[in-house]
């Protein structure tokens, strides 16, 4: 038996079987990318359930007063229609002989091999393509055909705006010319945004491997431009197709205030520059860029029993680096990436909490242009704070372009008791956004030391974050204490309620947080002018007024912190059939939301995530209290899950359950679940496969300013190594047979690391390398 996916090595994986009811699936996991732009992996030619993407970071759109901005959907230029003696080419007629999609995560290619049978006459098909890491604004594909007799080919290709975000188109019909009779170029404008989207194309044609030049018939009409071409072939002669497509916009940062024509000519010059080249020297500098930008920067390499380890590792690396937009501070990372339409391409705390840590560790360079995004934002942040009656800055739930404000929907899916939709709360009181925008800042503050950038735009995200929090409070005259109510936790099963405990310890946190760094740059001359830019005299005192009232959930007597101030008194029920579920939201089949929160159910980690951000608060019984009520009601309904769970039970160490959390998270996109990521890849989780890894399994973390590794392996690994950057400093980090070897490739200043319970220490002059025993 054939499976649906073939996991063939550490960096590729195949489909073996078509189904024309489950493309959305290889269309997301295959898909192609570099940061600036992603390109869904769909079919060249045509299926009715087939989606195709071109999603280009930040440009946002608003199709609607009524709705939200979004990223959109922009031309397709991979479609091509293929007329075989007149008939089309469609896998659904005729029959298939042999078949394999194969994404190489590698070099970034992604081919499609065919072998198909249509009365008679075979036929072979080699389709391939890539996203230039080398040049972001480059696109590569490849067509070849074959038949075992004559044949008459009809080939049409082109340029097509039609494309939508479901539905909603978000171009004017654009500028569309055809240049030299050779070249295709089409610009396009968003409807509301006015951001013009410039795309070039070119092709090259041979004729068993010599190139020949073929007439090509144009045609223009609304939303697209297309040519066609005709080739006679005789039987086992081969054509093939390479295409070039340039593709840039006027926000890009090379392009604001440049004249439309000048881009539209670079974009051309560009295309017909590396067409000329050849689409291989293309590729092969794509190849080259993504392994020098990626699998050198920061390799892990599993020794496991099981294969998919390691392709799950190198499946989540291939896909955060190609959805994250390193080359831009002024855009951030999709729920979805650029992978598909899920979540409007809206950022979320995804990046702080699960996201930015990986890039923290293996790319600081990347993880600076992330926070820098949220310095970049404060103006929206304040605005929300400001129309919500707070001080200082409140993060949107959802983030788009960095002035764009709250862009979370206000309706969702139908209640199943009432049959209306769902309103959405989270843009309105899911709060602790705020909060993780300043710990992610911290993360990277404290793991580079990068002063520079604290001065230019952490501490006034940090400063103004805390203000945001000691607005928010709520004074109890009862307890003299203050409170934080109506709110939703990480856990959005549970809406307007009061004291979420994961809520209550970050703002605490924050405002403790910008105590210290108020307290410690009041005395320093380079830091008086953005002192009082902030009036930051004036919100230390509030900061001290409120800090040590603030109501923090303590642990009761069986050493459980409650969730929220209900949690603990809410009605028990039978769980098991949520908790074994193959879909997620099996429970809103049979309850609606205001059933739900009236259940000691949980849909995601919540305390569980404060132990884990905060472990140095709570002793190990507390966390094992907390783990053995917690996790039998955690349905992991989201996908951020999985991976808190893994790494806490590492900590508690069975090892052997956070092996089970592991693989689960690791299949979660890449598994044989044929529908589980339609819409996209799932950016968190993906990113938790990292931290389960690194943080979970390899022990990894940042405590009281300084880094730990205190590795528990699990029976299926004989060894783990893996890359970390700390203060500047790469470190190479090998575990194995109860060692672990550090090696500091920078040794360029003095550090110390903490492992086990033993320091070692790098003085910055000729000691590289250190041995030590792990714990039994």
């Amino acid at each position: 038996m054939i499976e649906k996916l073939n996991y063939t090595s550490d960096y590729t994986f195949s489909e073996r079987i078509f189904n024309p009811l489950e493309l959305a699936k290889t269309e997301t996991i295959m898909c192609l990318g570099n940061g600036y732009l992603g390109l869904r992996s769909s079919a060249e030619e045509l299926y009715a359930l087939q989606s195709r993407g071109l999603f280009i970071a930040g440009i946002f759109n608003k199709i609607d007063k009524n709705e939200v901005s979004e990223l959109p959907n922009c031309a397709d230029f991979i479609g091509t229609d293929i007329l075989l003696d007149g008939q089309p080419f469609d896998m659904l007629r005729g029959s298939i002989l042999d078949y394999e999609k194969e994404l190489n995560m590698k070099d970034g290619r992604l081919t499609r091999k065919i072998k198909w049978e249509l009365n008679g006459k075979e036929y072979f098909f080699d389709f391939e393509r890539f996203v230039s890491n080398a040049d972001l604004h480059i696109v590569g594909q490849k067509i070849k055909i074959s038949a075992d007799k004559d044949v008459s080919i009809n080939l049409t290709t082109g340029i097509n705006g039609r494309v939508t975000n479901s539905g909603a188109q978000h171009f004017n019909d654009g500028e569309k010319r055809f240049v030299d009779k050779k070249y295709l170029q089409v610009v396009s404008q968003t409807t509301q945004s006015k951001i013009a989207v410039c795309c070039s194309m070119g092709l090259q044609i041979y004729i068993d491997g010599k190139k020949r030049e073929v007439p090509l018939k144009i045609g223009m009409d609304r939303r697209r431009i297309m040519v066609s071409m005709n080739f006679d072939l005789k039987a086992g002669q081969c054509v093939e197709i390479e295409k070039i497509v340039d593709i840039r916009t006027n926000r890009d940062l090379d392009s604001e205030n440049v004249d439309l024509e000048i881009m539209k000519n670079k974009s051309l010059d560009n295309m017909k520059k590396v067409l000329n080249e050849g689409y291989l020297t293309a590729f092969n500098e794509n190849a080259r860029a993504l392994d020098a930008k990626l699998w050198s920067k920061a390799p892990i390499k599993i020794h496991s029993s099981n294969f998919f380890d390691q392709l799950a590792n190198n499946f989540a690396k291939y896909h955060l680096h190609i959805m994250t937009p390193a080359h831009d501070s002024r855009m951030n990372i999709g729920a979805k990436g650029l992978s598909g339409e899920g979540y409007k391409g809206h950022t979320f705390w995804d990046t702080e909490i699960f996201a930015l840590p990986q890039f923290i560790y293996s790319n600081p360079q990347i993880a600076k242009s992330l926070v820098k995004y949220r310095y970049l934002s404060l103006v929206g942040a304040r605005k929300k704070a400001k129309e919500n009656g707070y001080k200082g800055a409140q993060f949107p739930w959802e983030s788009a372009w960095i002035d764009d404000g709250e862009v979370t929907p206000a309706w969702s899916a139908a209640d199943i008791v009432t049959g209306i939709p769902l309103r959405i709360e989270s843009g309105f009181i899911e709060q602790h956004i705020t909060s993780d925008v300043a710990f992610g800042i911290w993360q990277y503050y404290v793991a580079t030391d990068d002063e520079e950038f604290m001065k230019e735009c952490g501490y006034e995200v940090i400063f103004e974050t805390a203000k945001f929090w000691t607005s928010r409070l709520e004074f109890c005259e009862e307890d003299s204490l203050f409170h934080i109510n109506d709110v939703i936790g990480p856990d959005e099963y549970k809406e307007h309620i009061n004291d979420n405990a994961f809520t209550n310890y970050m703002a605490w946190w924050n405002i403790r947080c910008a105590i210290s760094y108020y307290e410690r740059l009041k005395e320093d001359n380079n830091f008086q002018e953005l002192l009082r830019e902030l009036e930051l005299e004036e919100a230390y005192k509030d900061f001290i007024s409120v800090v040590d009232k603030i109501y923090l959930p303590a642990p009761n007597c069986d050493n459980v912190i409650a969730q929220d101030s209900t949690y603990l008194s809410l009605k028990e029920i039978d769980l098991e059939k949520y908790k074994n579920q193959s879909q997620s939201g099996g429970i809103y089949e049979d309850y609606n939301a205001e059933q739900i929160s009236k259940i000691q159910v949980t849909k995601q980690a919540d305390v569980l995530l404060l132990l884990l951000l905060f472990e140095n608060l709570f002793s190990d019984d507390v966390k094992q209290a907390c783990w053995n009520f917690y996790e039998p009601r955690t349905l992991h309904d989201s996908s951020l899950s999985l991976s808190t769970h893994t790494i806490l039970a590492c900590d508690l160490k069975d090892v052997e359950l956070a092996y089970k959390f592991f693989e689960r998270a690791s299949r979660i996109d890449l598994g044989e679940n044929m529908h589980s990521c339609n819409d996209g890849v799932h950016a968190a989780a993906l990113a938790g496969i990292w931290q389960s890894t690194i943080l979970g399994f390899g022990g990894v973390r940042m405590l009281k300013g300084e880094l730990r590794i205190k590795p528990k392996l699990p029976k299926q690994w004989s060894r783990l190594e893996f890359v970390l950057y700390w203060k500047g400093q790469r470190l190479e980090v090998d575990i194995f047979e109860n060692k672990i070897s550090i090696v500091n490739c920078s040794n360029e200043v003095a550090m110390k690391i903490q492992v086990f319970d033993e320091t070692i220490y790098f003085d910055g002059s000729g000691k590289v390398a250190t041995a030590v025993c792990i714990e039994e």
